[in-house]
């Protein structure tokens, strides 16, 4: 099967550059076009990231070593690229003023050209799906809708929500779809410091400290889930109303993988501790015939040793996609309350957007 050939936006900051990483052998898509800021325009890659390579190892793959950077506000360039058969969609992965990606990715989309985004600028945009692939894929079929709000012809956006809320959205989900409603949440993220990308937190800052605000942080933990829990309504995503979400995010001294301490409350019908184990060790969600590449084979992991999970020992179970939880006890306030982990910028950044683009090609819409 001949792979579909994509394109990076932001391709050398530090989430570019984990798709670079992430994609070097995926049997899928390959990476054919590279674009980011002005500054690294008509540079070959390698020179563009020179001495500032953050991902694991070296540039992976050879191919990508030589291709020319092009400029991601010249869409001109990309829409070229997809003319000649090197670029069928991008993932954005841009580093910019909000507003500014804002227009850019509509500027992608209304140009043909389908954008998987990891920012945060369209989360919010009602009629662009924000999706966990395994919480709310069926989100996906906004897009003929999308399309047509905007008059877009082949092109549309998808965007993957705040890296820190992956490591307790997918356990919450489980739960609601064994028959639980979940009524509140107070949730504390010790949130690693990749997640401010690079450079990022001052090292005087982090060391020996940690840093109880993250701006904007609290507020998307406690929007976003709404909107992966909402459904298809009159031509937009309405939030889900069943949950009020309080949040404290604080940034530690980690340098890869959010914690979360959660505390839960039921509805009238409350699960066991062993219930709740039960339906997290069961849960699947996506086909597995389709056999998604990125995907992890247990998408939640139980870890019962009294200390885990922890970031340097769970962040990279299957794939760093996995969710790890652990500490799952009784809470006095509430009803049930546990710890989850997950890899930010793996399952909360570049390896999400790479998940979220293969149900895109499984449910036809890209390839």
């Amino acid at each position: 099967m001949a792979k579909i050939p994509v394109g990076i936006l932001g391709a050398t900051g530090m989430v570019g550059q984990q798709y670079i990483a992430l994609l070097a052998n995926h049997p899928w898509f390959e990476v054919r076009y590279v674009a980011a800021s002005p500054r690294s325009a008509g540079k070959k890659y390698r020179e563009a990231t020179a001495g500032r390579w953050h991902a694991a190892g070296g540039i992976p793959h050879p191919a990508v070593w030589d291709l020319i950077v092009e400029d991601a506000n010249d869409v001109s360039k990309a829409r070229a690229a997809e003319k000649r058969g090197d670029c069928a969609f991008v993932f954005s992965a841009l580093e910019m003023g909000k507003d500014e990606i804002k227009t850019l990715e509509a500027t992608y989309a209304s140009a043909g050209i389908p954008v998987v985004s990891n920012a945060s600028a369209h989360r919010l945009t009602e009629d662009v799906p924000m999706l966990i692939a395994e919480v709310n894929p069926q989100h996906t079929d906004i897009i003929p809708l999308q399309r047509k709000n905007h008059s877009w012809d082949k092109g549309f956006i998808v965007v993957k929500p705040n890296c820190s809320i992956q490591s307790y959205m997918t356990p919450i989900w489980a739960l609601i779809q064994a028959g639980y409603e979940v009524k509140r949440m107070v949730v504390t993220t010790l949130q690693a410091v990749s997640g401010a990308g690079y450079p990022g937190v001052a090292s005087l800052d982090m060391i020996d400290n940690i840093v109880p605000y993250i701006g904007g942080e609290e507020e998307k933990s406690e929007q976003e889930p709404l909107k992966i829990l909402g459904s298809i309504a009159g031509g937009k995503i309405e939030n889900y109303t069943g949950i009020k979400i309080s949040a404290h995010c604080n940034r530690v001294p980690v340098i890869d993988g959010h914690t979360v301490a959660v505390s839960m409350e039921f509805g009238n019908k409350k699960p066991s501790i062993e219930e709740v184990k039960k339906i997290w060790t069961a849960f699947k969600a996506l086909p597995q015939e389709l056999e998604f590449p990125m995907a992890p084979v247990r998408p939640i992991i139980i870890r019962e040793e009294a200390d885990r999970p922890q970031p340097r020992k769970d962040r990279n179970a299957d794939k760093a996609m996995a969710i790890s939880v652990g500490r799952i006890r009784p809470c006095n306030v509430f009803d049930i309350r546990f710890v989850g982990l997950s890899h930010n910028t793996v399952r909360g950044a570049a390896g999400g957007g790479i998940l979220n683009a293969e149900l895109l090609k499984a449910k036809g819409y890209i390839g």
